[in-house]
């Protein structure tokens, strides 16, 4: 009952009281950004959602402006053109704020499995056509885990590899656990786990 109907329910009134609560940092950002480097406030990318159809998701552009990047897609531990405020938005994930308008839109929730790009979910399409049974969310199990995910694919030697053959199929495991074991307690906790990840900056799931 709680995944098929209760928990849209939830995601929209939260969105909405979230996009009311933080509507003054949204300008603040969207100052800041503007003021620190040339291009958009918001990065626009085409990720996969529920039941396979492609949504355009939002996060405050935190990297120089690049014209190929959003054709191009992810660029597993690209930190080479994170800009000065981009720094400090990746790190406290105020990047990801833009996402509650995805969710009110009804692309995402708040809890679920992180959207990917088109090149990643052709990597293994049948797992990708379980986990998209549900929408995409803006946390879960996986970005707490890897919280620090860009620092560790820029240490790697070839973080494309690294991310496709060894990250990837870790989050996927993740993401199907979570689908196969949807509640709403399990959702609060999750929420309340990447709250406390993003204050103290650690990796806090098992």
């Amino acid at each position: 009952m709680y995944k098929a109907f209760f928990k849209r329910i939830i995601d929209f009134a939260a969105a909405l009281i979230l996009l009311f609560i933080f509507l003054p940092f949204f300008i603040l950002i969207a100052l800041v950004i503007k003021f620190d480097s040339k291009g958009p406030v918001f990065f626009r990318q085409f990720r996969g959602g529920r039941g396979g159809k492609y949504f355009t998701m939002l996060k405050f552009r935190s990297m120089a402006q690049n014209e190929n990047a959003e054709k191009k897609g992810f660029e597993p531990g690209s930190l080479a053109r994170v800009t000065r405020s981009g720094k400090i938005l990746r790190k406290t994930k105020l990047d990801e704020l833009p996402q509650l308008l995805n969710v009110l839109k009804g692309d995402m929730s708040l809890v679920g499995p992180r959207p990917e790009v088109k090149p990643y979910i052709e990597l293994y399409p049948e797992k990708w056509t379980e986990i998209l049974s549900v929408r995409p969310g803006i946390t879960d199990p996986a970005s707490i885990k890897f919280r620090n995910e860009e620092e560790i694919l820029a240490r790697s030697g070839n973080p494309e590899k690294e991310y496709r053959d060894t990250v990837l199929p870790l989050k996927l495991a993740i993401y199907k656990n979570y689908v196969d074991s949807i509640s709403f307690s399990a959702d609060a906790k999750i929420l309340f786990l990447t709250i406390f990840a993003v204050i103290l900056n650690r990796n806090t799931a098992s």
